[in-house]
């Protein structure tokens, strides 16, 4: 039986303190780029990681 998900909820902390800690995960990406850039490439991550949860816990 198909399950209907109409609704979905994220919520999130920014601490500026995680977010220097996870500068060293973007790597070379963060080197040498503008703040704009710096802000898509954690958006990424953090997108990337949330849809890896999604797919861990549609395994289950």
């Amino acid at each position: 039986m198909p399950i209907e998900i109409r609704e979905l909820v994220i919520k999130t902390t920014i601490n500026d303190d995680a977010q220097q800690a996870q500068s060293g995960d973007l790597g070379a990406a963060s080197e040498g780029n503008n703040g704009v850039d710096q802000n898509t490439a954690l958006v990424n991550l953090i997108v990337e990681k949330v849809l890896e949860l999604i797919k861990e816990k549609s395994e289950r």
